[in-house]
């Protein structure tokens, strides 16, 4: 039976990697998980300089999920190539960095400066507010989401992921716009723009009034968008949105996702990545399937 998965070129161990954001560089969860068992490791979003982020309160429990308007802080590339990179290195996993940036110009720095370093692929946030274009995210317009895979492509090295954003008219659109501009795969769902008030206080939870909502609860929109984009386009998609367990990333899969990311149960569950693993083993055992490849997307 195997567990391997080629993605874009690149073969992972298995399909399971984490959600950027929600593991770190993957230090303080390596003594919860065997970091060697992961797919891959998907890093949090850096930037080409250090960002503070949003202002705190920042994360709040919702039913079914959490949010958060943590706004990608981050210590800046330089910081990352010097330690998480090497850190990483030492385990024998893929490792996948998300690049955020709010400009083209920032992107393309990044990803010029990841072409000489030691990782396998980049995933590319675009759920960014772009400055230039008065704070939409380069992931609400087919136009901007083309443009920006285009521009990220003449500089890396690496196979390149797009991270698409759920709050759009279309997410097939989207998932075409940067196959178009050149994407190696897509993953996808980034978090919903969600809001919740304390009703005692009579203000906003989060400082920044609203939040991206992530858990089980949005789980079923997200196995419908990768079903979408899995029809819409030809490159491997890696589903992600409220994956709790085995049975929620097997759904993704027979959806069309030819990997998986597990975000917000890391935080529920700090050692969930190897139970998935090992779930999705014991289904291909049960079924009869011979390889993940076989699983994917045979859900018409």
């Amino acid at each position: 039976m195997n567990m391997k998965v080629n993605i874009a070129g690149v073969e992972w161990k298995n399909p399971v990697t984490v959600a950027s954001g929600t593991f770190g560089s993957g230090a303080e969860f390596a003594d919860y998980v065997d970091l060697n068992r992961l797919g891959a490791v998907t890093t949090k979003g850096v930037a080409n300089v250090p960002w503070t982020g949003n202002p705190t309160p920042r994360v709040a429990e919702t039913y079914g999920g959490m949010m958060n308007a943590v706004g990608l802080q981050n210590p800046g590339i330089d910081v990352f190539c010097e330690r998480d990179i090497p850190f990483l290195r030492k385990y024998d996993t893929k490792i996948i960095v998300n690049v955020c940036g709010r400009s083209e110009e920032d992107y393309c720095e990044v990803v010029e400066r990841l072409s000489g370093e030691d990782v396998d692929m980049l995933e590319i946030n675009i759920s960014c507010p772009n400055v230039k274009e008065g704070g939409i995210a380069f992931g609400q317009n087919p136009k901007a989401a083309e443009e920006i895979t285009k521009a990220v492509k003449k500089y890396a090295k690496q196979p390149v992921i797009m991270k698409l954003s759920p709050n759009v008219t279309s997410i097939a659109e989207m998932a075409k716009a940067v196959e178009a501009g050149g994407a190696d795969a897509v993953s996808l769902i980034n978090t919903i723009t969600g809001m919740k008030i304390d009703i005692n206080r009579k203000t906003f939870v989060l400082a920044n009034r609203t939040g991206g909502v992530s858990g089980p609860a949005i789980h079923p929109v997200a196995v419908r968008m990768v079903y979408e984009a899995a029809n819409a386009v030809k490159v491997p998609v890696i589903g992600m949105g409220g994956i709790m367990t085995a049975e929620d990333a097997i759904e993704m899969i027979l959806a069309g996702a030819s990997a998986v990311s597990v975000g917000t149960a890391n935080f529920h569950n700090p050692s969930v990545t190897m139970e998935i693993v090992d779930g999705i083993r014991e289904y291909m055992e049960q079924q009869g399937f011979a390889s993940v490849a076989d699983m994917v997307g045979i859900v018409k």
